[in-house]
């Protein structure tokens, strides 16, 4: 029998698997394999992104799978370059047809571009058109730092139902998860067992040989990556970690057999470093990250 992710409802009641498969960095000739792999494991939630160039082999790979199109979640994100009102809604189309599917379950903005907000909050009034229209079942925003989200939530008609972030055991971001509870909004964790701690480099400490996190995994013989997935789980957190080799997805997947005690959960809160891995989203500009999204 296949495992089952558990179910997070969103704000406006819409069910999301609480688990799934990421795609960023994942080569296009490899991502078909990969999601097709991933929903024969038990995935039913792909992310992917216009910014990746890959969401045609997402919706390849899902085809493959032979399942129905309502069991499988998912969600993709508009670039910076598609923002504002009109570009957005266009940027939905290509993703749309590149995925080979009329609907998205949960659109995002990719970053908050706050060097041009104006054109963020008309991307977001787009988003908000689309969901209206039933051409998206649930809209949200990723990268939102506590001050992006103030000015969204200052402006928008619809409260996001997920922020997609960094969030790992060396970086847990408290404050802003305190700000997603408090309006309702999940917080949707990449880079979730800190693949993003060990891709630079030069650093001997990483998730995956902390000793912790070892230790824990030992206890319940698991890897430390399925002890993490566990720890996100259980916070009430959507975690979507990224391979493309079909035995880590499945491994990755394999964390519903076992639970975290409560001293575990706390010892692995005590690793936050409060140390972002992956790029300032301030930093993430037009100027230095421009770049154009191709037609279907």
């Amino acid at each position: 029998m296949i495992a089952k992710s558990p179910s997070i409802i969103l704000n406006n009641g819409v069910q999301m698997p609480a688990l799934g498969l990421g795609v960023f960095q994942s080569p296009p000739a490899e991502t078909v394999g990969a999601v097709e792999a991933a929903i024969a494991a038990g995935y039913r939630l792909i992310d992917t992104a216009a910014a990746y160039f890959n969401e045609r082999e997402v919706g390849e790979g899902f085809r493959r799978s032979g399942i129905p199109r309502d069991e499988v979640f998912i969600e993709t994100k508009v670039w910076i370059t598609d923002y504002g009102y009109d570009a957005t809604l266009h940027a939905f189309d290509k993703s749309a047809r590149k995925l080979g599917v009329d609907q998205l379950d949960l659109l995002l903005l990719h970053q908050p571009l706050s060097s041009a907000f104006d054109r963020t909050l008309e991307a977001y009034r787009a988003l908000e058109h689309l969901l209206a229209d039933g051409r998206v079942r649930a809209i949200g925003v990723s990268n939102f730092m506590p001050g992006h989200l103030e000015r969204l939530l200052s402006a928008a008609q619809v409260v996001p139902a997920v922020n997609q972030i960094e969030v790992h055991p060396y970086f847990q971001q408290p404050e802003l998860q305190r700000m997603h509870a408090k309006h309702g909004i999940v917080t949707q964790a990449w880079s979730p067992i800190g693949g993003i701690t060990s891709y630079f480099g030069g650093r001997e400490k990483t998730t995956f040989n902390d000793p912790t996190l070892l230790g824990i995994a030992r206890q319940h013989g698991k890897s430390a990556a399925q002890v993490m997935l566990r720890w996100h789980l259980q916070k009430g957190l959507s975690a979507i970690p990224k391979s493309i080799k079909p035995a880590r997805i499945a491994e990755n997947f394999n964390v519903f057999d076992f639970e975290l005690t409560r001293e575990q959960v706390a010892a692995i809160d005590a690793l936050d470093t409060g140390v972002r891995g992956g790029p300032d989203p301030d930093s993430i500009t037009l100027a230095n990250y421009g770049r154009a999204i191709p037609e279907a």
